[in-house]
């Protein structure tokens, strides 16, 4: 069995195929997700898994250069966005509008969708090398 904290067997296998500049996503249970893009479904119910728990967790694996966020989380979300910084104090922030990120999705390994209820409660990871 896995050690590390990642033990979903689809977000593991995700994320050790991405490679420098490969994109995963991590979004609310509304987020309308490209037919083309896998779509790797946790939600449960309102609110679970939340999208800081499964954003939480997959940091601890995948190695994160920068982020992508909606410019509407500033005034629609500010409370994740600030437990975003929280989490990832020191990687670059980039902020487009919501429906760029909807379209950026078809550039993702794949979507991974929480129970999270909020509004752009959404993210792009963009992966970094460890070396």
């Amino acid at each position: 069995m896995k050690k590390t904290p990642v033990i979903n067997s689809d977000i593991s296998r995700v994320i050790s195929q991405m490679g420098h500049f490969d994109k995963l996503s991590i979004g609310d249970a509304g987020m309308p997700v490209p037919m083309t893009t896998e779509k790797i479904d946790l939600a449960v119910t309102n609110g679970l898994p939340s999208f800081m728990d499964v954003l939480a967790n997959v940091v601890e694996e995948l190695e994160v250069q920068s982020i992508i966020l909606a410019e509407e989380i500033k005034v629609q979300n500010p409370k994740v966005l600030e437990e975003i910084k929280e989490l990832m104090p020191k990687t670059p922030i980039d902020f487009v509008q919501h429906e760029e990120m909807k379209q950026d999705l078809n550039n993702c390994h794949a979507f991974i969708r929480t129970g999270e209820m909020t509004p752009y409660a959404n993210i792009i990871l963009v992966s970094g090398v460890v070396f």
